[in-house]
Formats: structure tokens, sequence, C-alpha cells
């Protein structure tokens, strides 16, 4: 009787939540449905009635995009170029010159040469502005540039280039570029090997795994793993580099989602290479996604001491999602969890301030969780490292200076002023001062949070038209934010300094130099490895 009477009322129950599901994705539907006419009537209206020709195409992407703009920064539609872009991101692999290329004020630059590629064979050199490929003039080009340089192996491609004021032309043959995972790796003294992760593509894990067989057979017998400025990429390859290090079916990452088809466990599939070697992971303010699952994983396991400065932030999990025409979206399913159960996004997408930007979430909103040995971890903002190194946070002003390229073009400068007698030991107070007078002379614009809002100020002035009033007042301000910066760069002088000389070293010694520089001369690494040759502190930490 009992049973029958809770069968007579589950059965209704279950029923009348279908119902109310049934209903939910009827209403849901329908609403799609109805937007998608009411856009689909704007569109056909728009381009058939608009009084000049108009581009449906880009109309098309830009209203898609600027759409997912109010979702987060990583939910982005991809047109047929962006999906080859994102496949090279992910594989690492591409038929091209070889060299980073950027856009900055509709000019086109060499950011960085690879070593050994078509780019690095013709001559290229970073700071290089291209202003035309083949028969196209870049200024009349609003596309992606770099499209142009890519394309069948063996392909001949002309440049026109300018350096040093100068034009001069060169003829570069496409060749196929393979962007390596692990760029570096090295023993740096006897006993540590040091590993230099820079992304996570397709090979990660593979790569990773080999350094790692390969310092062991020189004698490591502890590893420094470098994740710093490393963006994050392919979750399952975040799972299979944790595994080389912790045993087969451990709980990595866990991922969940409002739609319950995305909510998954990831575990470690394989037998482990090493369960005790003694380990340092490296992170910085750069060091995002896969980057973090895998530091929070080894964390929370007590598997690894955590070094550097607080990592990005980005609890978030993206999958690219095929469309038609060749195109994809890229849309935010779910958040990830490490194993103690944080989840360390930085920022609120869903609630925003006055001004459009999520929110940050506040430490007194952080929660405490545990690691395996019983450790206090917090979720909310980031991997924050076992062990800090406040020093090599970056201050505002060097911020500024890396964010408007005055560290970048006047390194160009210093290269060809260096060019006959080659890589010097260190940068001078006569570097310093040449670097201040650049400043000076290029007029870099500071964009502080001060001088935004000084010159917004102005802006408004302008539109009330009071600017007259106040011009005496603002030229004092002005003058008074810029002695503060010039205060500021002084007081950052070695920070400055050494930044200058990282992308000297990059220009002179491609980025193998530079990671052989960091082994002898980087704060962060030395702690590391003092860690590591300090038993009993590692044990300490890790509360072993």
């Amino acid at each position: 009787m009992k049973s029958f009477l809770q069968k007579k009322i589950l059965i209704p129950a279950f029923a009348l939540a279908f119902l109310f599901v049934g209903v939910s994705f009827k209403n849901d539907f329908f609403e799609i449905a109805k937007q998608i006419e009411i856009f689909t009537n704007l569109f056909k209206t728009v381009n058939q009635n608009y009084v000049d020709e108009t581009n449906p195409g880009e109309l098309m992407d830009n209203a898609i995009k600027n759409m997912l703009i109010e979702l987060d920064p990583y939910t982005v539609f991809f047109n047929e170029q962006d999906v080859l872009k994102f496949k090279i991101n992910t594989t690492g692999e591409y038929t091209g010159i070889g060299a980073m290329v950027t856009r900055k004020e509709g000019r086109v630059f060499i950011k960085e040469i690879y070593k050994g590629f078509p780019a690095d064979k013709a001559g290229l050199k970073a700071g290089d502005e291209i202003v035309q490929i083949g028969d196209i003039n870049l200024k009349e080009y609003k596309e992606d540039a770099s499209q142009l340089l890519r394309g069948a192996k063996n392909t001949k491609v002309n440049l026109e280039i300018i350096r040093q004021n100068k034009k001069q032309a060169i003829a570069i043959v496409l060749d196929e570029v393979d962007i390596k995972a692990v760029p570096y790796f090295s023993l740096i003294d006897a006993s540590t090997g040091y590993i230099v992760l820079s992304k996570f593509t397709e090979t990660a894990s593979k790569e990773t795994k080999a350094a790692l067989l390969d310092l062991k057979s020189k004698g490591a017998t502890k590893i420094i793993l470098d994740l710093r400025a490393n963006p994050g990429g392919l979750l399952h390859e975040a799972v299979n580099i944790c595994n080389l290090f912790v045993p087969k079916n451990e709980v990595i990452v866990t991922t969940k989602s409002k739609n319950v088809k995305h909510n998954n466990t990831y575990k470690t599939n394989y037998e482990p290479v090493d369960l005790e070697i003694p380990l340092t992971i490296l992170v910085d303010g750069k060091s995002a996604s896969a980057s973090e699952i895998v530091a929070g994983a080894l964390q929370d396991l007590d598997r690894a001491v955590i070094v550097g400065n607080r990592s990005f932030g980005k609890g978030l999990v993206q999958r690219p999602l095929n469309l038609s025409y060749g195109t994809q979206v890229k849309v935010t399913i779910s958040r990830y969890f490490t194993p103690s159960g944080r989840c360390i996004q930085a920022l609120d997408y869903a609630r925003k301030d006055a001004n459009g930007k999520a929110i940050k979430i506040k430490q007194d909103d952080f929660n405490e969780f545990k690691t395996k040995g019983g450790r206090s971890v917090y979720d909310g903002g980031g991997i924050l490292p076992d062990v800090i190194i406040e020093e090599t946070k970056l201050s505002a002003v060097t911020e500024d200076l890396i964010k408007n390229d005055a560290i970048f073009d006047f390194a160009t400068q210093l290269y060809y002023n260096y060019q006959n007698t080659g890589l010097p030991n260190n940068l001078s107070e006569v570097d310093f001062n040449a670097f201040k007078q650049f400043l000076k002379h290029d007029k870099y614009n500071f964009a502080t949070e001060t001088s935004l809002a000084l010159k917004k100020v102005l802006e408004t002035a302008k539109k009330e038209k009071i600017e007259s009033g106040i011009s005496k007042e603002y030229a004092l301000l002005q003058t008074a934010i810029e002695k503060s910066m010039n205060e500021e760069i002084l007081t950052h002088k070695k920070e400055i300094l050494n930044l200058l000389y990282d992308e000297l070293i990059i220009r002179f010694q491609y980025r193998d130099g530079l990671y052989l520089n960091y082994t002898q001369n980087n704060t962060v690494i030395n702690k590391a490895k003092s860690i590591l040759n300090n038993e009993t502190e590692y044990k300490t930490i890790l509360k072993k």
C-alpha cells in the first residue's frame, strides 16, 4: 500500500516537472524564434533601403561580434579567417613566415622573429614596419594582414618594409612553421631541471613529458615548471600535464554549467612519470586558464610549491562549436573547479559596473578551501602562490610603458645602437637617460587612470563649451601628472631597464637567449631553486 501511494505521488510529480521543463523550453524557443525573425527582417530592410551600398557580410560580422561582447570576452564568433587562426593557436603549426605580426594605429609591424624560420632567413627584424605585401598596400588594407603572409609551402612573397626610416624590398619564401609548446628546457644546476611551457597546444603534454624524461636522464632530481605568461589553451592537455606528477584516476578539474551535458569531471588517465620528484611551478598575472588548472590542481593535491605572483583568474571554460559556411562560435560553456572545489574566476561578467565593465570579486567575498593535506587555499581571484615574490610585480607606470609599446620601440632603437658591438652585459645610465629623452621626444601618452580621467574632463568641457575657462588649470594638472610620471619612471628604473634588456636579448639571441638569461639571473627562478634545494623548507610549505 505504501509503495502504491509513493508511486501515485511520484508519477504526477515527475509529470509536473517535465511539464515545467517543456513549458520553459517552449517559452525560450518562442523568444529565440521571435528575436531571430525581428533581426532577419531588420537586416533585410536596412540592406535593401539604406541610402548607400552596404556590405552585408561586414555588417553581420560586426553585429554578431558586438552582441557577444555583452556576455564575456571569451565568447566570440569566428569567421572563416578566424577559424584558421584558432586552429593555428591550438596546433602551433601553419605555413607562413615564422614571425609575430602586430597592428598599431593602422600600421603593421614585426613584433618578434622566430629562430630559423623564413622571416629570420630573409633578414626581417623586430620593429620592421611592413607597408606592402605583393600588390597590396597595407595603408589601404583593413583586413588582418597576417593572413597575407600565409599560404602554400614554397610560395614567394615580396614585401616592402621600413627600417630606420628607410624603405627596402625583401623577398620571402613561405615554409612550414612549428611553434613549440615547450620552447626551452635545460639543467640549471647539477640536479635542477627547468622547463618552460608557453601554451597548451595539442602537443603540450607530449613535449613536457619528453623534456622531463630528458632532464631526468641527465641527472635532474628536482623540477621547475615555468607557466609565467602562459595564456592557457586545451583543457585536456592541462590534465595530461598534471598526470606526469600525480597518480592515475586522480581528479584534476571539474566543470559545472547550467547545461548538464557540460558538467564533467576530468581525471588522470595514465600512469605518472614521477610521483616523488620535488616540483615548483612559476606563475604570474599573465598565467591564465589551463595554466591555472595545472597550478591550482597541483597546489590542491600538495604536489607542488607555487612560486611567483597571483595568476590572472580565468575560471571559465570555452568550446568551439561549428556553424554554417565554415564559421564557428567559441562559447563559454562552464566554470572549472580545482580538486578542492575552488573556482578561481576573478571577474563576474553577470554583474557590470556603471561603465559596463565586469565587477572584480572582492577579497572579502573569497571562500576558504582545504588542500588534500589540510592547507588553506582560496577562490575568487586566480591562484595565489605559496611563495609570493612581491618585488617582481610590475608597477603601473611600467605596465603602461609596455601597453603603449614604449619599451618595444626603444628596444628597436637600442638594437641598432648595439648592432655592431653586440649584446652588452647590461644596460647603463646612458641608456636609461636616452630612454627618458626618447619618451619626451616621441611624446608617448601615458594611459593611467588619472590621465584618462583628466582627458575625459577636457572632452566634457569642450562639449559644454567651457574649456577656455579651465584651460590654465588643465595645463597645470597635466604638467603635474607628467612630473609625477617622470618621478615614477625614475623610481622603477631597475624594473624598466630589466624589461628593455629582455627585449634586447630577444633581438640578438631569440627566446633561447632570454630563457638562458632567466636561468642565471631571474629572481623567481632563483627563489624556486632555493626552495627545491632546501628539503626542510619545501616540506614545511607543503606541510609534509
